[in-house]
């Protein structure tokens, strides 16, 4: 699925390339060229990864790095470190800073795309293309279809992206903050009850095949999808 990709990249040259092939594979790229003009970027709305060089202006990849991950707003973000520095220890800072990967250049952007699809694979599960299912319940993001036992199931768009947050990270009690900032985007201004709305929405959607019993509430706490009753 295409993903909101910040490119933090000084290097004109090198930061025009990737941006071409980033959007070439369909994501959508953000770009800085420094420090400053990232935090003002990840400030405005948090991208979905970020591409962070090394070596920039006013601080390094690794302080930006090591400052995201402090931030309890931003720590959940995936890194991917661009150097070309390729000591085995430098790669141990980057990594140990935070950095969910690293890559060094020069690298091709076949590389750099199965890097970045891996990355997301692991961390944000649910930028991905891949179907998920659950106890019969089959959710096609590339489809954007969601049936149960081949019949579907019809979901407003909200409530897909809900779902599909849902079971790409079963098991886990999800506060209605939280959801509000990986369903909706940090960067969208509404209640916190509209996710109650959202959530009878899909226990609605659901019911007819018992499905709905999976999207359980935890008092005080949030939500969470769970196949123990």
């Amino acid at each position: 699925m295409p993903a909101n990709i910040l490119l933090v990249e000084d290097e004109p040259a090198i930061q025009e390339l990737i941006a071409f092939n980033l959007t070439q594979a369909g994501h959508h790229v953000l770009r800085a060229g420094s420090a400053e003009a990232a935090h003002t970027l990840i400030n405005s709305a948090l991208p979905d990864l970020i591409l962070l060089d090394w070596m920039l202006p006013g601080a390094s990849g690794v302080d930006i790095a090591r400052r995201l991950r402090s931030d309890e707003r931003t720590r959940q973000i995936p890194i991917i470190m661009l150097t070309a520095r390729s000591d085995e220890q430098d790669k141990v800072v980057g990594l140990e800073t935070g950095a969910d990967d690293y890559i060094t250049k020069p690298f091709s952007p076949r590389e750099l795309l199965a890097r970045i699809k891996a990355v997301l694979r692991r961390r944000a599960p649910q930028m991905t293309d891949d179907a998920v299912e659950v106890n019969g319940l089959r959710l096609d993001p590339v489809t954007h279809r969601v049936s149960v036992g081949g019949q579907p199931l019809d979901l407003g768009p909200t409530e897909f992206r809900l779902l599909h947050f849902f079971m790409t990270h079963p098991e886990r009690v999800h506060s209605r903050t939280q959801l509000l900032d990986q369903v909706w985007g940090d960067h969208v201004f509404v209640e916190e009850r509209t996710v109650d709305v959202h959530i009878r929405r899909l226990r609605g959607a659901l019911e007819a095949t018992g499905h709905d019993a999976l999207v359980q509430t935890v008092r005080g706490a949030g939500y969470r999808f769970s196949k123990e009753a």
